[in-house]
């Protein structure tokens, strides 16, 4: 469990990123989930909760995502079950449990940057931009292959622009961290392939874009795993998350294909 010497919920970003800046061991708060099983030593809580960033707002344009915004946000929101083949909701839902996803926030799963996020491999596909306080908005892809800084992630922001997603992973168990996961998305002719979970965080495969491109759905796995590193861990080896990337990212294409058709 993690402890705190001091708890404060800021009155505005502004005093939340001072609260920041003021010591190395003050910590921004999302829901805790992953926080709470750590012994790390806080000097300052400081809790975003009362800064209206729990919301998902919407326009012709695009789709914003606060950085307080939940997981079960994400799954049952009405217009994200539409978007881009529902790919968001899908890509959370097998997520720990209900209880969790309550309590999980869009911002924390984001800035973790962590190797087994579904969210982000999804995010990444569908050409994602990220609001930050003081570094303003960036392209998610931009933003995941930058070190950690002092400043606060507020939110999410999607552009309404047609495009449609699918999304695979396998699991060793229906709850479990993926083994692999991979989130494909088209927009025209130009195709984005995500592959998450290899253990390493997400990153996208241009040559299996290329592919897709082409019309070789069956190459575009294969040009994923020569393009990718992956690496090894109890949950599978580097050989193993090879081979799965070849299967999933073909069976992802034609499920998005699938998708259009029926439409």
């Amino acid at each position: 469990m993690f402890t705190a010497k001091t708890y404060q919920f800021p009155e505005s970003l502004d005093k939340a990123y001072e609260l920041l800046q003021q010591s190395r061991t003050n910590t921004i708060l999302g829901g805790c989930g992953w926080l709470k099983m750590t012994q790390k030593r806080i000097g300052t809580a400081i809790d975003l909760s009362r800064l209206g960033l729990d919301r998902i707002e919407e326009d012709a344009q695009e789709i914003r995502i606060g950085a307080m915004v939940t997981l079960r946000q994400l799954e049952t929101h009405p217009a994200l079950r539409q978007l881009f083949g529902g790919v968001l909701p899908e890509s959370v839902r097998r997520i720990v449990g209900v209880q969790f996803r309550n309590c999980a926030t869009v911002g924390a799963s984001v800035w973790m940057r962590a190797g087994y996020s579904d969210l982000l491999t999804a995010l990444l596909a569908l050409d994602a931009r990220v609001t930050l306080y003081q570094g303003g908005e960036q392209s998610l892809a931009q933003f995941i292959e930058q070190p950690y800084t002092r400043d606060i992630l507020t939110g999410i922001l999607l552009r309404k622009d047609g495009r449609q997603a699918a999304y695979q992973s396998l699991r060793q168990s229906a709850t479990d961290f993926p083994v692999l996961a991979v989130c494909v998305s088209r927009l025209g002719e130009e195709w984005r392939v995500s592959i998450g979970a290899r253990p390493m965080r997400a990153a996208l495969s241009q040559s299996a874009a290329a592919q897709l491109k082409a019309g070789l759905l069956e190459k575009a796995g294969f040009a994923a795993a020569q393009e990718l590193q992956f690496g090894s861990n109890l949950r599978g080896s580097a050989q193993y998350r090879a081979l799965l990337a070849k299967v999933l990212a073909e069976r992802a294409a034609r499920q998005l294909l699938e998708k259009e058709a029926a439409e």
